[in-house]
This record gives C-alpha cells, sequence and structure tokens, in this order.
C-alpha cells in the first residue's frame, strides 16, 4: 500500500511543481481571451473556472480512467508507474498546450491548430482523422449505454428504444448553446465521478484490502507485453489524443489564461488520480490479475465496475457505479459529435451563431452516428486505441512547433512526443489487428521511427528559426499576435 500513496503524492506533486514550471514556460498573460472577444451565446461563453474545470474533467474523462485503468491492472502494479508520470509529464503537457494554443488562436479546434504548426497536408490529415474519430467514439458512446439501460428497464424499452433517446439526447447538447444542457448536467456528473474514486478508494483502504507494491515484473495472466500494449491500453488514465478534441471546447469559454493550469493540467492530473484508485482497486479487490481477468471475462468492465462499487460502498455505490457507467460515456459521447461540429465549422469557416448553420453540420453528424449504430463495431473499434494515441502524438509534435516559434523551451513537448511516436508505431507494428510482426522487428523500428521524427522535428525547426531570424516575425506574432497567425 506504501506504492499507493506515494504515486499519489507524486501526482499531486507534480501538479503543483512540474505543473507549474509547464505554465511557466507557455508564459500566460492577461489578454482578452476569446471568451470574451468572440462571445456568441453558443460556443464561446464564457463560464466559471470551477464550472469549466468540471466540465473538462467529465470531458476528458468518461469512463477513460476507470475503464482504461481497470485494464492496465492486468499488468500488476507497474501501471501505477505509467499513469503517474505519463500523466504529469505526457498526458497534463498535452492537454494544457492543446488548451492554452487554442485560446492563442481565437478557440482553434486541434485540426487548425496542427495545420498552423506542422503544414497544410498534415491540417488535412487532421481534420479527416478527427471527425472520424469523434463520429466513432460519439456512436460507440451512444451504443454502449443503450444497451446497458435496456438491460435495468421492462422489455419493452429495448437497446434500440434507448439508442433513439441518447441520439436525441446528443442532438440537444451537439445543437443548444454550451452552458445550456453541459454547462449545467457536466458539473453534477464530474462531482460524482470524484465522489465514486474517492469511495472507492476509502473502501480498499479502510476495509482492509491489500494493494501490492510496485513490482517491475509482468503480471499479466496471458503474459501480453508491457511495451507497448499498456501504454495504449491505459489511454485516458496517463494520455489520450481525445483530449486535444475537447480542450478547445473549454478555451472557448475561459475567461483568463491564468486559469489554463488550474483547468486543462488540473484536470489530467484529477483523471490520473482516478485512474490510480482504479488500477489499484482492480489489483486489490480480486487478489490478483488473473482473478481480474475472470471477472471481466465473466461480467465485462460495467459489471467489475458495478461489483467494486457495491461491495465497497452499499447501495450508494451502486447508485453511483450506474450513474458512472451510463452517464459518463454519454458525457464523452455528447462531447465527441459537438467537438465534431466544431472541427466541420472550423474546417469550412461556417458561422455557428445562428441555429440553421448548427442544425446543418448537427444532423448529418447524429445520422451518420445513428446508421453506424448499427453495424458491428468489435473489429473497427479495435484501432480506436492506437488511434487515440497517434493523435496524442501529433498534438504533441504541434505543441512542440508552437514553442520553438515562440522561442520556449520546446523539449517540454517533445521528449513526449516522441516518447508518443515509439508507442504508437510500435503497437501498430506488433498487435493483433496491426501487422502482427514480432518484437525482435517491432521494438528497433518504433526506437527508429521515434528518433526519425525526432530528427525530421530538430531539423525543420532550426531551420524555420533561422528563416525567421532572416527576416520574418511570424516566430514573436504567436506570443505577441496569435491572431495573425493562425490563417492559412
Amino acid at each position: 500500500m506504501v506504492t499507493f500513496f506515494l504515486a499519489l503524492i507524486i501526482l499531486l506533486v507534480g501538479y503543483w511543481t512540474y505543473g507549474k514550471f509547464v505554465e511557466k514556460v507557455f508564459g500566460p498573460d492577461d489578454r482578452a481571451t476569446p471568451a470574451t472577444t468572440m462571445t456568441d451565446g453558443v460556443d464561446y461563453v464564457p463560464m466559471k473556472r470551477w464550472k469549466i474545470f468540471l466540465i473538462q474533467l467529465l470531458n476528458i474523462a468518461g469512463l477513460g480512467p476507470i475503464f482504461g485503468a481497470l485494464s492496465g491492472a492486468l499488468w500488476g502494479p507497474v501501471v501505477f508507474l505509467w499513469i503517474v508520470f505519463g500523466t504529469i509529464l505526457a498526458g497534463a503537457v498535452h492537454d494544457f498546450l492543446t488548451g492554452m494554443i487554442s485560446i492563442r488562436h481565437n478557440g482553434a479546434s486541434v485540426s487548425e491548430i496542427v495545420g498552423i504548426y506542422l503544414g497544410k497536408n498534415m491540417k488535412t490529415v487532421m481534420r479527416v482523422f478527427s471527425v472520424v474519430l469523434l463520429v466513432l467514439v460519439g456512436t460507440v458512446f451512444a451504443t454502449g449505454p443503450a444497451n446497458l439501460l435496456a438491460m435495468l428497464t421492462p422489455e419493452t424499452l429495448n437497446a434500440s428504444f434507448w439508442l433513439v433517446v441518447v441520439l436525441l439526447y446528443y442532438f440537444l447538447a451537439t445543437l443548444l448553446p454550451i452552458d445550456k444542457v453541459i454547462g449545467k448536467i457536466y458539473p453534477l456528473f464530474g462531482v460524482c465521478l470524484i465522489i465514486m474514486a474517492a469511495g472507492v478508494a476509502g473502501g480498499i483502504v479502510l476495509q482492509g484490502y491489500h494493494i501490492p507494491e510496485l513490482t517491475l515484473q509482468n503480471l499479466h495472466p496471458e503474459n501480453t507485453p508491457i511495451w507497448p500494449m499498456m501504454f495504449v491500453t491505459v489511454a485516458c488514465g496517463a494520455i489520450s489524443g481525445f483530449h486535444a478534441t475537447q480542450s478547445p471546447m473549454m478555451a472557448r469559454c475561459m475567461k483568463s489564461e491564468k486559469d489554463g493550469r488550474k483547468i486543462f493540467y488540473g484536470a489530467m492530473v484529477s483523471e490520473g488520480v482516478i485512474a490510480l484508485i482504479w488500477a489499484a482497486a482492480g489489483v486489490a479487490f480480486y487478489g490478483s490479475t488473473g482473478g481480474l481477468q475472470a471477472a471481466m471475462n465473466a461480467a465485462t468492465q460495467n459489471g467489475v465496475v458495478y461489483e467494486i462499487c457495491r461491495t465497497l460502498l452499499g447501495p450508494v455505490g451502486a447508485l453511483l457505479a450506474m450513474v458512472g457507467v451510463i452517464a459518463c460515456p454519454i458525457s464523452s459521447g455528447d462531447t465527441a459529435f459537438r467537438s465534431a461540429r466544431l472541427t466541420l465549422a472550423d474546417w469550412f469557416k461556417i458561422d455557428q451563431k445562428k441555429n440553421m448553420p448548427r442544425l446543418y453540420l448537427t444532423i448529418p453528424l447524429l445520422g451518420i452516428g445513428a446508421l453506424l449504430s448499427q453495424i458491428d463495431f468489435n473489429i473497427v473499434w479495435r484501432y480506436f486505441s492506437w488511434s487515440n494515441q497517434t493523435l496524442a502524438m501529433i498534438a504533441l509534435w504541434a505543441g512542440a512547433a508552437y514553442l520553438v516559434k515562440a522561442r520556449k523551451n520546446f523539449w517540454i513537448a517533445a521528449l513526449p512526443a516522441a516518447f508518443m511516436s515509439a508507442v504508437s508505431c510500435t503497437y501498430i507494428m506488433m498487435a493483433p489487428e496491426g501487422f502482427r510482426i514480432s518484437q525482435s522487428i517491432s521494438y528497433p523500428v518504433g526506437i527508429l521511427f521515434a528518433a526519425g521524427c525526432m530528427g525530421l522535428f530538430l531539423w525543420k525547426s532550426v531551420y524555420g528559426k533561422k528563416s525567421s531570424e532572416s527576416g520574418s516575425e511570424s516566430s514573436v506574432s504567436v506570443s505577441a499576435n496569435p491572431e495573425a497567425s493562425s490563417a492559412d
């Protein structure tokens, strides 16, 4: 149990130390934010910091730090290391930079940010990539809750009925101003997510469950390799590219840049704490990784969450579990569709202040989601985890490029970007849904790919820096006048 508490302390200390260092590198100031200069009553809506924090937490979390952490716990306590240091050094930096750079570019979506700093070709790739990914997320997070609700209600209210209900809610959440639906119910569900995690942590500790101490030994029942499988499986509990699609939504609602660390870095650290608790619960509650795997095979992750909460917290825990496994994925689904609308609006430069332009985008997106919900996603969805981490990799490289142009310490983004490049490449090389190449080949290929990305980045950044010093003012326009560099 010492390892668990030490990991928890490092996460909290990391927020106050490395988080402040990252904040100092970026340099938030008192400039007017898009929420105040571009207020439209729909997407650009000034909100209070505490409310934005809770919305951001639920946006990026959902069931990610629960399901991902439970799956990561199959490798044993070694998962604690990735959750802690992945959160502090990579995930929180990723979320902070994408959110803060979005503020500097009028609340631009991540695809537009990538285009500004990595070129038009990458912008096109990211536009398509992110929209497809967001629609997939929204669709799967519609069918999952619908199936769960069907199990808990009379037979007449089947999965098809609940799917229609969920999609109708998604329609409203995607179309209506952000403070009308999301701004009102998300803070409540965010508090429920925190209470559920705190209750599970208290139950594990006070009821005498044994949380094993750190070991680097691979305890996975199927001997699945730690690298890179664990680093992709945990996903939202350490770093997630999906967060890069969510942070710009909150960037459009912040009244001060100086709230960035508390909102973006703080929400990711909070998610890391939640993931740490659920990983600890996974390895402690069932006594072994084999016991956890057997429980997940028998009852799925939903059943495991319900059993842990009901056993540790009684009827209140059972209620919280139901809220978690139903409301949390819905909260990720609706913001996924909303982010897809905003990405398309940025792409085609469609003003979203009036109802009709929002309808033109919302109806087709939800229609595609409804059609895709009828398809078996068991195969297609396997690629989500890899796509998610690849998106994080690209977003970090864009953040590093921003810091180069702003003449700031780009290593805080470049190093985790290189690490995630190795993770992403190695995973797709050897994963069952990838090329299924042996470790002896996949490992060096992944390392070479990461080294190549770093080399290309350094060469481009040095060349760009020399060019800017010879006459261009683009290197300082980022921090002095971000709007000037946001156009194609």
